[in-house]
């Protein structure tokens, strides 16, 4: 079996030109903006959007027939991670999350007459928009248990929930809503829910606020929603498949999550390396110290098991694989290292990285919800554990729970 993650000719075309466009164009023009300035701030995003549209690298993550540069996830792979070299990249691409997940459960689940009302401005960049799934009565690592509730009355459905940590909620046009429909389905079965297109702003949609994390408010809503009538053409892949949707968006998006947390982990060992490079202390370098070799080998090593990772994720999507071990384990292996990449990075600057004056410690802020995001660690490690001990069952052998590789 050959594993060769090498571009072809035109996509390592692609790769340079998104490096050049994100190096040479994107960083310049948001330089220059004045921070607090959000008009100026918002009026250089879409400029360089359009600009990225011009340049024919839009959409790099949506079929050519719907506008988009057509890649596969292990082109992608290379394309995100250039992007996300800058906060904004992937915003000007327009491969930002959420929408990039909405984008591709739209597509494969709407109706026609829903792709042309929802996916459509997505995909132009006039519209924006939420997944609204977790809630905080219940772990929002088990979609199962999901309390918001959809009953019918006549052709509407009435809507009664509490939603909170929706990304994107008050800038979003519309939102993916996840419900439960069948009322008899006990507990912690899948199949009882449905997922629904909710035009915004909505009377029955009420935006409670923007939730206080540990690095800001940062566009996380708390959605109370009362009586909030819908058509069943608001219906979005049929009914009782809500558990089916999210799943089937959060494989890839996962993946994607890690494309993007690769690039900030590279940046960080990058940051790491120049440091030690360039700061003296008893006597010697940084760089010529073991204890700090030590920490960038460390670092080295987790950074090239990341790339391998998520490069055969993408891989075996690409090829129609099962691939949901594979992306577990990425989601979890990589949102841990970036922690501690990003972590060991910190340390080398000493009190400049604690600061501001670098972007690490942001960089680590977000880096610690990385650990939760679409599944905590410890559900991947349920998961994971589960698929293997049913591969041993099924096979005599665990090979096929790590990769189904030839050795």
């Amino acid at each position: 079996m050959a594993i060769d993650f090498t571009l072809a000719p035109e996509h390592e075309e692609i790769r340079k030109r998104v490096r050049a466009f994100i190096q040479g164009t994107v960083v310049p023009a948001m330089e220059e903006v004045t921070e607090g300035d959000r008009d100026a701030y918002l009026r250089t995003i879409f400029r360089l959007r359009s600009q990225a549209r011009d340049e024919g690298l839009w959409l790099p993550h949506m079929p050519k027939e719907w506008g988009g540069m057509g890649l596969g996830h292990v082109e992608l792979a290379m394309v995100q991670s250039e992007a996300a070299k800058t906060r904004i990249g992937p915003w000007v691409l327009n491969c930002q999350a959420p929408d990039e997940g909405n984008m591709h459960t739209l597509l494969h689940w709407a109706s026609d007459e829903q792709k042309e009302k929802y996916l459509r401005p997505l995909l132009d960049g006039t519209q924006m928009s939420c997944f609204a799934m977790t809630e905080p009565e219940v772990a929002g690592s088990d979609p199962t248990l999901i309390r918001t509730t959809a009953v019918q009355d006549g052709d509407e459905w009435v809507i009664n929930g509490h939603k909170w940590f929706i990304s994107n909620a008050r800038r979003a046009g519309f939102a993916i809503l996840i419900a439960r429909t069948e009322q008899d389905v006990p507990e912690g079965t899948r199949g009882a829910t449905t997922a629904f297109l909710v035009d915004l702003p909505n009377p029955g949609w009420k935006d409670v606020r923007e939730v206080e994390t540990m690095h800001g408010s940062t566009g996380h809503s708390e959605i109370v929603i009362e009586d909030l009538r819908l058509p069943d053409s608001a219906v979005l892949g049929g009914r009782g498949n809500g558990h089916r949707l999210g799943q089937y968006r959060l494989g890839p998006a996962r993946l994607a999550h890690c494309m993007r947390w690769i690039s900030q982990a590279e940046t960080a060992l990058d940051m790491m390396v120049d440091r030690a490079l360039n700061r003296y202390s008893h006597g010697s370098l940084l760089a010529e110290k073991q204890g700090i070799q030590w920490l960038i080998a460390d670092s080295a090593m987790e950074l090239y098991q990341c790339k391998l990772m998520v490069l055969h994720a993408a891989s075996k999507i690409d090829k129609g694989e099962d691939f949901r071990t594979e992306v577990s384990m990425a989601k979890h292996f990589v949102a841990n290292s970036l922690n501690r990449i990003v972590d060991r990075a910190i340390q080398v600057h000493g009190a400049l990285g604690y600061s501001t004056d670098t972007p690490l410690a942001n960089m680590f802020q977000h880096a610690r919800w990385a650990r939760f995001a679409d599944g905590a660690d410890e559900i991947h490690q349920m998961r994971i554990a589960e698929r293997t001990i049913a591969a041993y069952q099924a096979t005599g052998s665990t090979n096929a729970a790590t990769g189904g590789l030839p050795l």
